[in-house]
């Protein structure tokens, strides 16, 4: 019996041990993700990174983990050639494998979100027109444009954004003023209407679904074969 409580303890011990090796490894690996994203990305602050499963030294020595998440904010993309700031981004990637000498991750499938500011989305439209929540999940584009027949006309839109082939915004106002007049509605859609392709997200990563909210443009991502540090 003292032989068996002893052999016990010592696996209570050694148990406690691991784990406590366990975690501190994926603490570390977490801080090392962390800030090659931050330096591969440009960002400003050090985005979170959650390493889940369990026991973590198990899957690095089988050079795959569970999933990995990541949430950061202030990250650049480009919307029609300009440069847009993605206000926050999060991303929960798969079945994550390790390449190389640990210098290279690929996710086999991943999920998210970002979002951007109308502001921003303003200025990739490249039109001098502005944007805000128009409720019901509709976007508000306000601007002004000489029409013929009625002038210079000052008027506010809601427009719908969608997703088109996966990469391109696509904002379209639902109605326009002068709509019944011929020719007015086409000179208005020049300004109302765009398409912009965003590029610069993680390699992989494509667009799904787009959302206006009350603070700003919520778009769905999805991806596979995505590259976790770029």
């Amino acid at each position: 019996m003292r032989a068996l409580r002893i052999l016990l303890i010592t696996a209570v011990i050694l148990g406690g041990l691991f784990v406590a090796a366990d975690r501190l490894a994926v603490n570390y690996a977490e801080g090392e993700v962390a800030d090659r994203i931050k330096a591969s990305r440009g960002l400003s602050s050090t985005p979170e990174v959650s390493i889940e499963g369990f026991p973590f030294l198990t899957q690095v020595a089988g050079r795959e983990l569970d999933q990995v998440d990541i949430a950061l904010t202030g990250a650049e993309a480009s919307a029609g050639g300009r440069s847009v700031r993605i206000t926050e981004m999060d991303a929960s990637l798969r079945d994550v494998r390790i390449e190389g000498n640990f210098d290279r991750a690929i996710a086999a499938t991943a999920t998210g979100t970002a979002r951007i500011s109308y502001g921003d989305l303003g200025a990739a439209s490249q039109e001098d027109v502005t944007l805000a929540y128009g409720d019901n999940g509709k976007v508000k584009l306000t601007g002004s444009i000489e029409v013929p027949v009625l002038g210079k006309v000052s008027e506010s839109v809601l427009s719908t954004v969608s997703v088109v082939d996966g990469d391109t915004l696509r904002v379209r106002a639902d109605k326009v003023p002068g709509d019944a007049i011929p020719g007015v509605e086409e000179k208005i859609r020049q300004r109302t209407d765009f398409d912009r392709t965003i590029s610069g997200l993680p390699e992989g990563l494509v667009l799904q679904k787009a959302e206006a909210t009350t603070d700003g443009l919520k778009i769905t991502l999805t991806g596979k074969d995505v590259s976790l540090a770029g």
